[in-house]
């Protein structure tokens, strides 16, 4: 008898109990692995239409002959337009900080940029707390080269200097 109402009160507590609302979310963009760059992103519910999120990312990668190590951290706001944030359609200015250390054959320096851009997109985030993030939106970044060694300044190009392409897909959980 016993067993049976701990099972009755447990049925009835879980069937009773209401999703929990989400708040935060964590994500990582699992397509920038493809050009050998980590990235995770914190998103933080301020209202029913609003969110904030912070992404930083460390990267590896090559363009050409030009080796481009370091970090970039991109802050954005989101604006919901059906005020449920965080799920939903969504647009998004943001700006973008990158520090990176560059290496073309002898040549070697520093790349400081910023610049930001706009985003729409749209969010998924399920019973389970999975969440899928789809994004794209155009950018723009600025920024100097300081030499460490050799003569010849590289060519910054491919979205980290000059206007570029943000886009993305990202998955992680919410709670």
């Amino acid at each position: 008898m016993r067993k049976l109402l701990l099972c009755a009160v447990t049925a009835l507590t879980f069937f009773g109990a209401k999703a929990q609302e989400v708040q935060n979310t964590i994500k990582i963009n699992p397509l920038s692995a493809l050009i050998k760059t980590g990235s995770i992103f914190y998103e933080r519910k301020v209202s029913d239409g609003m969110s904030a999120q912070l992404g930083i990312a460390y990267t590896g990668i090559k363009i050409s002959d030009t080796k481009f190590t370091g970090l970039a951290i991109t802050p954005e706001v989101r604006f919901y337009l059906k005020n449920n944030a965080p799920t939903g359609l969504y647009a998004a200015p943001f700006l973008r900080y990158q520090n990176y250390t560059v290496a073309d054959g002898t040549d070697k320096g520093k790349y400081t940029s910023f610049g930001g851009g706009a985003l729409m997109g749209y969010q998924w985030v399920y019973g389970s707390g999975f969440v899928l993030d789809l994004f794209f939106g155009p950018s723009y970044n600025n920024g100097s080269y300081k030499a460490t060694s050799g003569v010849d300044e590289p060519e910054i190009k491919g979205g980290i200097e000059g206007f570029g392409l943000r886009t993305g897909i990202a998955i992680g959980f919410g709670f």
